[in-house]
């Protein structure tokens, strides 16, 4: 028995968006909230606001932790 060709499609659509989520650094902060809930679920997790702006202060704080082309 075959897999229909939506169901490739879809399966094709959803690895596409993971990919770019995980290359573009998108999937990031939900990595980090499931980590925050999962270690301490009544600790107030970051804003996504909050967590980009650390995370881009941390990458620029120290070049050769993260990517900066200039």
């Amino acid at each position: 028995m075959t897999a229909r060709p939506d169901g490739r499609l879809r399966r094709a659509v959803r690895w596409v968006r993971w990919y770019v989520r995980e290359v573009s650094g998108e999937g990031a902060y939900d990595a980090y909230v499931a980590h925050a809930r999962r270690c301490d679920p009544g600790a107030e997790v970051m804003t996504r606001r909050e967590f980009e702006r650390r995370r881009t202060d941390a990458r620029e704080a120290d070049p050769r932790d993260g990517f900066r082309c200039c």
